[in-house]
């Protein structure tokens, strides 16, 4: 079963907990606190005096998907999934996105190389 965060804008109080709750999820509760492992699928925007955490919004007819020239990202089980071995790093669906939600993440490989992968 999909598990989604489900945001309340009146009551953020951009304390980032979100991202962490989201990252330990994500990671079987392990290695969080290293920069690499630190990639979380929300995002907490704070803009003067207002807050908000932003998450995919799993669209039906999704605009990154349809974008996606490698066919990556699907619709499977009512959420959107990004198969990362066929991404090939185009950044196509993160201009396609119109939450701005999209983005890559860069993952260490090797000594002073990365391998592209969406989160």
């Amino acid at each position: 079963m999909n598990r989604f965060i489900m945001a309340n804008s009146q009551q953020c109080l951009g304390c980032h907990a979100c991202e962490v709750a989201c990252v330990m999820a994500h990671n079987d509760e392990r290695h969080v606190l290293t920069s690499q492992r630190y990639q979380p699928r929300i995002t907490v925007i704070k803009h003067q005096h207002q807050r908000s955490a932003v998450t995919c919004h799993h669209c039906e007819d999704a605009p990154c998907a349809r974008s996606c020239p490698n066919g990556a990202i699907a619709h499977i089980n009512d959420s959107v999934q990004v198969n990362a071995q066929k991404c090939i790093g185009c950044k196509s669906c993160v201009v396609a996105c119109p939450f701005g939600t999209m983005q890559m993440v860069l993952t260490p490989v090797a000594p002073n190389q990365f391998q592209s992968q969406r989160a």
